[in-house]
């Protein structure tokens, strides 16, 4: 399976950041590039994203829940995926680590979307770690 890692430090505690990465729904707010999600059940999403312009709907399962440290999944149907945030404190904030790992049905599509999605999904996961950090700051604002 090709895998995309991407990482990025929050100037927020592990636990502010899990109180929003946990709540899958809200992702769909995160970025533009993810139409819908919907909950399907306790631990089942439906997703509907747009990569490249091409919808693409799986359900998803989460596979670990461990505020503040790590949050996993991995698709049940649809585009074969398996993901996780590992939340790591630093001095001053967190880091966080996204691992996304996907398999599509032909490998001449697969090397053509890697070309395409790596950068794509690169973006997805900065647009929504940078989305996570403007309201975390906007929440410290609310309180301060």
């Amino acid at each position: 399976m090709p895998v995309i890692e991407h990482q990025d430090d929050i100037e927020a505690s592990p636990e502010a950041v899990f109180a929003l990465v946990g709540r899958v729904e809200q992702f769909a707010h995160y970025s533009d590039a993810i139409d819908s999600i919907v909950r399907l059940g306790d631990n089942r999403y439906e997703w509907l994203v747009r990569v490249a312009g091409l919808p693409l709907r799986f359900d998803v399962e989460i596979t670990e829940f461990s505020p503040p440290e790590r949050f996993a999944w991995r698709s049940v149907t649809g585009v074969p995926t398996r993901g996780c945030y590992r939340l790591i404190p630093i001095e001053g904030g967190t880091r966080i680590h996204l691992t996304l790992e996907y398999r599509l049905y032909s490998r001449k599509i697969e090397r053509a979307v890697n070309v395409a999605a790596k950068p794509l999904l690169r973006m997805l996961s900065r647009d929504i770690i940078g989305n996570v950090e403007r309201e975390l700051k906007a929440q410290q604002r609310g309180r301060g």
